[in-house]
């Protein structure tokens, strides 16, 4: 009997063995069951419908996520783009439409007018200067003063004493082209080489060739010109970039950076970095300016984490995010704290709320966002935080991805832009 007892444990012990193992295995399979996969959409399933197709482009099937954002690819009459994000897709859908009006200028008598007044002037350009601008001169990543240099090239020895020194006539092609870029609606310093093409053309031939296009420069509209009008912070930022050269803005931020206890180093190293342009230096460091006086309260681990990006759509995503937390201290609690979760930044308020920007068009419950979330959450709990943590999206989150989130007791703030205001 006792060696039947024994067989009979043993044989018990196995069998709990196996169901415990079979149990685990089963919750594992249906934990990983929850998971949601990215996958590919139509167009119209996702988008906007502003943004699925227009006169001169449209936007190709599949669009494809991965879980975070959406990438697009457009057929236009000007070649084809490609595109990470919806914001990044709204800006794109605006240069198209200014390329447009802007080809109408060159098409204009009064373009090939100042063309031909500038080639009998006592400054003579290469031949392809004003109509086919190389694209040396669109000024991207790191800003239009490389124009200097290049342009110094195509001019010859022949000058009149009397007229303004070359460098002159550099600067004020450059002013010109901020001008019309603002009136358009779009950003100067995008990395659009067809846009800068054309605005290369008309800001030479109105500097050189005295061209005359402010009253045909109209306000596109549409989504771009949605997007970069209206309220203070929109003309804030746009009146630098009008204004201001592109070593101008570079000062700018430094200073605004010093002044909200950011180190000289830090902050030169920032505005020195290729990924940004003059435009991400104002955008990123007027929002941490506006987090309040020194001292930094973390803005400096936002700044060291934000040298990390790697391209534009890296250096997009953090100017989102700064001007998310701009944007939550002032109409919502002021931001007191500063904090870095591996890349994420979660924000400290005086509401006593974890503020957490999150840059994403459609959020999915996926094996990576349980734990950063289970993460958020433990956090939070050991700080002993008397409020929640709100995570605030650009776009939408799933009902899957809600409802988890909710369990935990994250908030999410869905459509961010409709409640702080966020320049692409």
């Amino acid at each position: 009997m006792p060696g039947v007892m024994k067989k009979i444990s043993a044989s018990g012990i196995l069998v709990v063995a196996l169901i415990v193992v079979v149990g685990s295995q089963l919750t594992t399979a249906q934990t990983a069951a929850q998971y949601e996969t990215p996958g590919t959409y139509r167009p119209a399933e996702v988008l906007p419908k502003d943004l699925v197709s227009g006169p001169r482009w449209e936007v190709l099937n599949p669009v494809v996520s991965d879980g975070y954002m959406f990438r697009s690819k457009l057929r236009s009459d000007y070649g084809p783009f490609e595109v990470t994000g919806v914001g990044a897709l709204r800006k794109l859908v605006g240069e198209l439409a200014a390329i447009a009006k802007l080809k109408e200028i060159r098409a204009s008598k009064a373009f090939g007018t100042a063309v031909a007044d500038s080639a009998a002037g006592p400054f003579r350009f290469a031949k392809n200067l004003i109509t086919s601008p190389v694209d040396t001169l669109s000024g991207i990543p790191k800003g239009a003063y490389k124009l200097v240099e290049d342009v110094s090239e195509t001019v010859t020895t022949e000058r009149n004493p009397s007229e303004d020194p070359m460098y002159q006539k550099v600067l004020l092609a450059s002013g010109r082209k901020r001008e019309y870029a603002a009136q358009l609606g779009v950003d100067v310093y995008s990395s659009n080489k067809v846009l800068q093409a054309e605005l290369n053309s008309v800001g030479w031939a109105a500097a050189v060739g005295n061209l005359t296009v402010s009253a045909a420069l109209l306000p596109v509209g549409g989504p771009a010109g949605a997007a970069l009008s209206g309220v203070r912070w929109s003309n804030a930022i746009n009146d630098y970039v009008k204004a201001e050269p592109p070593s101008r803005l570079k000062i700018i931020a430094e200073e605004k950076l010093e002044e909200a206890g950011i180190s000289a180093d830090l902050a030169r190293r920032f505005v020195n970095a290729a990924q940004f342009t003059p435009r991400h230096y104002i955008l990123i460091a007027e929002s941490l300016a506006r987090l309040g006086p020194a001292p930094a309260r973390g803005r400096d681990l936002f700044l060291e984490t934000a040298l990390g990006a790697e391209d534009e759509t890296d250096a997009n995503l953090y100017a989102t995010i700064a001007q998310i937390l701009r944007g939550y201290h002032e109409t919502v609690s002021p931001i007191t704290d500063v904090r870095m979760r591996r890349r994420l930044a979660v924000a400290l308020a005086k509401n006593g709320n974890a503020v957490v920007p999150l840059p994403v068009d459609f959020l999915l419950w996926t094996d990576t966002v349980d734990k950063r979330s289970r993460e958020l959450a433990a956090d939070y709990r050991e700080r002993g935080g008397g409020g929640q943590v709100e995570l605030w999206l650009t776009g939408m989150a799933s009902k899957l991805t809600l409802q988890q989130l909710g369990e935990r007791k994250l908030a999410v703030i869905e459509n961010a832009r409709g409640r702080v205001e966020i320049l692409d």
